[in-house]
């Protein structure tokens, strides 16, 4: 292939790499209002009194807005196909403050000065509540997160806000208790992961204006710019007809973006006003009040016969989503869905879970969705498990692994139809050295080596509910412009969509333009999120430029005055076949332009009745250091089944990033409250992920497998890349240590604590 599985280098990387005005604070325009929110001290309390007399006096101020101002219909700002399964239980801003940092008032000024001299002036007297932060403690406490009787749930997801429940529910195969009482050995554990935040360089950020024909324009670094025109209508209360969501370039979402964290704010303001308006984020804000990865409590029971045949897997998941629904019920579901199909030929399986409301932030999206706490839960009672049989934890993942062929009847039933996960394993086994360095090595000077391994799968979109489209026009000069509204966040999914077309229709890649997300102009897509672009979107656009090759070769057949089905196409002219003749496409192009009843472009929606599960192994070499319990990544290798890569340096990059974001979450990264709700890392300083001193040696390496209901036999890769590290580390910290840590992050200090105790 020419294209199709070829490291082309992203479309927009010397734009990036030269400094020019990409981003969305380098286009906005420099007289827009600045937008900014005056944020709760509190973790649940009632606004008594606001007072912004003396605040809008202030010089250069345009508007202050309370509760009173705004709507009072309920929605979400979960970005998601409607109807969307997490609750309506927000407001634009809420009398009823549930966390600390949830929006009190929106201030609009001339510059940020001003509104940050007004933020200060604003007299607010409040009615603290007692909040509720212990999640354990959430279920049918008395004190409800959502009282409100016009919080609603779209969706039969188990849901109940008098019950403190964003979600409930139970997936069962077999009768797990009996088959686990009849276990030769059994492995229970209770893990928890701590929430943590997706971190991305560039922060959430807004730009709106009102266009010439009296829409609301909204700009903004968002996944997902058609469920944002959709929740900001909501929350607005007004049609959907009347906005319209572009994007600009991306710097970075990792799922942050799949939330609308900022739009609604400047959004009013410019409904309001009239008037051009920005709202960017400042760090702290970012970190206190945004949307960060779930903390989930999994409770998992591996049994198993003594030669080590796993026979039942049971998980309960305790999830908590913070002070709002956004993404509760669906995150929930991958902790079981992508942890237990893992392991093929189980007698019986159990899966069981519980979201709950609490006064902390709201969770959200983050790369690995739910997946990622519970692979680390299943995953590490499965290297238990191992430890307990006296089995190379390798081999018994060999006795056990899901193969090509597979039902996964915990994965909805679905058929492993491409599957080289065993490979994957093989590899990462060959890479790490493994027979020489399992399960660890006393170096002598108080330090340790050792290993640990781990698998994982994630899918390849939402079956049956995400949607992507392309439309490919044929141009008057002979080549193409490519429309869909997939949204390039730095995965380089333009760059990889252009591939596909241009493989496809037998084209130079500099003969596809790309014209990417907005509403206005761009057919529906889902979104960049559950890593569905490259599977779901990216054949849309294969079929649609197969369909657009049979118009013009239908159109070069009436040029040429014979059937279209005697003609050919070569990317370059339509041949007559029986008697050698062609016609150019340059030809083509310019007759279509003139005494013409067909256009020759083709559109394609595309869903998916499947989610093809990426496969993928990661085995790490470790160095802790017995005294201090520091733990020094030397090696992690990493084998990935995404099918075919459509571009291997973009999969290898992505792949390289994920597990990083792993490594931070195994080690580092946590999101932690004092007894009054307030976050502790509010910023950077505090809050530490990874530098490029932290990662140690990382080698991927791609196993191959066609999944035939793909792009070019492609599968996604986007998130499965997360979901090794934890596991795998924890794993490499018990053959150093003796000691399994069920807890994440592993710091040093939890470490050296535990080997003293010891």
């Amino acid at each position: 292939m020419k294209y199709v599985n070829q490291p082309i280098m992203k479309s927009d990387a010397m734009a990036l790499v030269t400094g020019k005005p990409v981003y969305l604070d380098d286009i906005a325009p420099h007289d827009c209002l600045i937008v900014k929110v005056l944020r709760s001290p509190h973790a649940n309390a009632i606004i008594e009194n606001i007072n912004t007399v003396i605040a809008a006096k202030v010089p250069g101020i345009v508007g202050i807005y309370t509760y009173n101002d705004v709507s009072q219909k309920r929605f979400t700002m979960a970005g998601q196909t409607y109807p969307e399964p997490s609750p309506y239980d927000r407001l634009i801003l809420d009398r009823h403050v549930r966390y600390v940092g949830d929006p009190v008032a929106i201030v609009a000024g001339e510059t940020e000065q001003a509104v940050d001299r007004a933020l200060k002036m604003i007299k607010v007297k409040y009615r603290v509540l007692e909040p509720l932060l212990d999640f354990r403690q959430a279920k049918d406490n008395k004190n409800l997160v959502h009282p409100e009787d016009s919080w609603r749930s779209l969706a039969p997801v188990g849901a109940d806000n008098k019950r403190n429940l964003c979600a409930s529910g139970c997936e069962s195969g077999g009768n797990v208790d009996e088959v686990i009482a009849g276990c030769d050995v059994v492995v229970e554990g209770v893990y928890h992961t701590k929430a943590c935040q997706q971190a991305m360089m560039e922060p959430f950020c807004t730009y709106c204006y009102m266009d010439t024909y009296g829409k609301l324009n909204v700009i903004s670094s968002t996944q997902i710019v058609y469920h944002v025109r959709r929740i900001v209508a909501h929350a607005l209360d007004i049609p959907q007809s009347k906005i319209r969501v572009t994007k600009p370039r991306i710097g970075g979402g990792f799922g942050a973006k799949q939330t609308v964290v900022a739009e609604v704010f400047p959004a009013f303001v410019t409904y309001k006003t009239g008037r051009p308006s920005k709202m960017i984020f400042t760090r702290t804000e970012c970190q206190i009040a945004s949307s960060p990865r779930h903390e989930m409590e999994v409770t998992v029971r591996v049994g198993a016969t003594k030669d080590g045949k796993i026979e039942a897997i049971d998980v309960y998941t305790l999830s908590n989503t913070g002070a709002y629904g956004e993404h509760g019920p669906t995150t929930v579901g991958l902790s079981g869905h992508k942890s237990i199909p893992l392991y093929r030929g189980l007698k019986a399986f159990r899966f069981k879970y519980d979201v709950v409301y609490t006064n902390k932030m709201s969770a959200g999206a983050y790369r690995g969705y739910g997946a990622t706490q519970g692979i680390f839960a299943v995953e590490s009672a499965v290297n238990e498990l191992a430890a307990k049989l006296h089995i190379d934890p390798i081999k018994l993942r060999e006795m056990n692994m899901v193969r090509e062929g597979d039902v996964m009847p915990a994965y909805y039933g679905e058929t492993a139809t491409s599957c080289a996960l065993n490979r994957c394993v093989e590899r990462c086994k060959q890479m790490i050295g493994w027979e020489k360095k399992y399960p660890a090595r006393d170096m002598g000077n108080g330090k340790i080596r050792s290993v640990g391994i781990a698998m994982a799968m994630q899918g390849s979109g939402i079956s049956n509910v995400d949607v992507g489209s392309a439309s490919i026009k044929l141009n008057d000069e002979g080549n193409y412009t490519l429309s869909f509204s997939s949204a390039d966040m730095g995965t380089g999914c333009d760059t990889i969509l252009a591939q596909i077309a241009a493989e496809t229709l037998m084209c130079p890649m500099e003969d596809i333009g790309v014209c990417a997300a907005d509403t206005a102009a761009t057919p529906y897509d889902s979104g960049s999120y559950a890593s569905s672009t490259t599977y779901v979107t990216g054949k849309a656009t294969e079929k649609a430029a197969l369909g657009l090759i049979e118009k013009i070769k239908a159109f070069g057949a009436k040029m040429l005055k014979c059937d279209a089905a005697d003609t050919d196409f070569d990317g370059a002219a339509v041949l007559n076949k029986q008697t050698g003749e062609s016609v150019k496409l340059r030809d083509i192009a310019i007759a279509s332009m003139c005494g013409n009843n067909d256009e020759l472009v083709n559109t394609v929606t595309n869903s998916m009745p499947s989610s093809p599960p990426p496969f993928m192994a990661g085995a790490v070499e470790i160095e802790l250091d017995k005294e201090t319990g520091h733990v020094e990544i030397l090696d992690y290798c990493a084998a990935v089944d995404c099918g075919t890569p459509i571009n291997p340096n973009l999969a290898r990059v992505q792949t390289e990033g994920g597990i990083v974001q792993g490594i931070g979450m195994a080690l580092y990264e946590e999101v932690t409250y004092n007894n009054k709700g307030t976050v502790a890392e509010n910023s950077l300083m505090q809050y530490k992920i990874p530098t490029r001193l932290d990662m140690g040696r990382l080698r991927v390496v791609f196993e191959n497998s066609y999944e035939q209901s793909g792009p070019y036999g492609a599968k996604s890769i986007g998130e499965i890349v997360i979901n090794t590290p934890s596991p795998a580390i924890a794993h490499a910290i018990y053959n150093a240590t003796g000691i399994w840590f069920k807890e994440l992050p592993i710091t040093s200090e939890k470490i050296a604590m535990a080997l003293l105790e010891k």
